[in-house]
């Protein structure tokens, strides 16, 4: 008998260009009963996915090849939709005008994303 987890149902939007680590954030969401609305590797997907993809929260890898994901993360906001950066870098830069966005550092673990996830969701 396998118990319910407070993230069951929960659905993720992940915009990541890194097909290993797009995987294993799947995986990840999985385990702990998300599931993945959409994938995406670059802004314009992203913004094509935020469009026709029903997803409760976004993790936002800040930087996608040689664009970042500020843009989504700003579309995300002014449409009243909760997101997370993940990044392999110290922190979002000061300029970003994001700097009460939740962030994840990379590599995580999957204790650290289902509990950013659920702070996320709760605010």
């Amino acid at each position: 008998m396998s118990l319910s987890h407070p993230l069951s149902g929960t659905r993720v939007l992940i915009v990541e260009d890194d097909t290993i680590i797009a995987m294993t954030a799947e995986d990840m969401l999985d385990e702990v009963g998300c599931k993945t609305a959409a994938v995406a590797g670059t802004v314009a997907e992203a913004l094509a996915r935020v469009t026709d993809t029903d997803f409760d929260i976004a993790l936002l890898d800040l930087n996608l090849k040689d664009e970042d994901s500020l843009p989504v993360a700003r579309h995300l906001r002014d449409n009243g939709k909760r997101f997370i950066f993940a990044t392999g870098y110290d922190g979002l830069p000061a300029s970003s005008g994001f700097a009460d966005a939740p962030v994840i550092s990379k590599p995580y673990r999957i204790e650290q994303l289902a509990q950013i996830i659920a702070r996320t969701l709760a605010e």
